[in-house]
């Protein structure tokens, strides 16, 4: 696969990918290099990425928790103080060796470490690789509340290794498939058709290929999310608040980022239909997808009121309104919508039918 060219750096694939790496370091020679990892990729990745390197390199590994729970400031603190007691200088690399959490606070912490390291993204699940490792966003959850705490700043490359994905279960590769999904609804009816034929998760490629193209495209012209990159927030807003609520200590089973955006476009989907029309068989068709891909949650009307209340911490939100991303049709949407609250049991509801 060729390519992708970014504002601030270029997504490689595959072997080109260790190729282009081992160029950029003997060019840069930085002082020092590491690698965070966490559990998981420092036993089924780590060693594949340091045989695909040559072994001619020094790689320091330092490894987190896994999990979102993990995602926070603490986590930070103790990258920040093994960087220091490494020696981390300000000519240093951090290689981020994971998924969505490892790219997100990796690449938050060498944006602040010292005022700002080089760090590189190796998405090794399909969430991370057609979601979290581009774009330049960066950070950490506040508690619970989702990636309050963060900053813009653009990898130096982003290596793409669909390879990895074989050391994922069905549960996790089903998380990023519904964000490759969410990329058809938002941009492309074509590409949400192609991807409702899919049935098994092998030689997803050109279909990774495909969600990153959607995504640069939305974020070259929109890097600092002001107006066309929150389309990108179709189904997150609900979706984030679910995902947040089931991390805390109640009924719901923890949800995989995927899965509580599955949910949150079915919600926004019916949103959708209630605000601007979306046509009731566009909107029966997204939750005949979602709910065939995705086991249905048994939310109580407590659930529904506690989550309804944590909207009011959305980061799209603005002098106290909640902003929703709406489908005019499949592939065409309408952002910074106010929605009449009366509207969210609905929703609810329809989903739960």
């Amino acid at each position: 696969m060729d390519a992708i060219t970014t504002n601030n750096g270029t997504i490689y694939f595959d072997d080109e990918a260790y190729y282009k790496l081992r160029l950029h370091l003997k060019d840069r020679k930085y002082s020092k290099v590491f690698i965070l990892v966490d559990e998981n990729t420092a036993q089924h990745c780590l060693p594949e990425f340091r045989a695909n390197m040559g072994g001619k390199f020094d790689f320091k590994a330092i490894q987190i928790k896994s999990g979102e729970i993990h995602k926070n400031i603490e986590t930070c603190m103790e990258v920040w103080k093994q960087l220091s007691d490494m020696n981390a200088d300000r000519r240093s690399l951090l290689i981020n060796l994971g998924g969505g959490v490892i790219t997100d606070l990796g690449g938050f912490v060498a944006s602040t470490f010292k005022r700002g390291i080089d760090f590189v993204n190796v998405p090794t699940t399909l969430l991370s690789m057609v979601d979290a490792s581009i774009g330049g966003k960066t950070g950490v959850d506040l508690g619970v509340l989702k990636n309050q705490i963060g900053v813009f700043n653009n990898p130096e490359m982003v290596l793409v290794v669909p390879d990895y994905l074989s050391t994922l279960d069905k549960r996790q590769l089903n998380s990023g498939f519904a964000e490759m999904m969410k990329h058809g609804l938002i941009a492309s009816g074509s590409y949400w058709m192609t991807l409702k034929k899919v049935d098994s998760f092998e030689n997803l490629d050109k279909h990774i290929y495909e969600s990153l193209k959607i995504k640069n495209d939305i974020v070259s012209q929109d890097p600092k999310e002001k107006n066309l990159r929150k389309i990108l927030n179709f189904g997150h807003t609900f979706g984030h608040a679910i995902e947040s609520y089931s991390l805390e200590d109640n009924n719901l089973p923890p949800l995989l980022h995927g899965e509580a955006i599955a949910i949150g476009m079915i919600l926004e989907g019916y949103l959708s239909n209630r605000i601007i029309g979306l046509g009731m068989h566009q909107l029966e068709d997204i939750k005949a997808e979602f709910t065939k891909r995705f086991d249905k949650v048994d939310f109580t009307d407590e659930d529904v009121e506690e989550i309804v209340g944590l909207l009011k911490f959305d980061k799209k939100n603005t002098r106290g309104s909640i902003n929703f991303v709406v489908l005019k049709r499949i592939g065409d949407t309408i952002i910074d919508n106010k929605i009449p609250k009366e509207l969210f049991q609905e929703a609810f509801s329809y989903y739960k039918d």
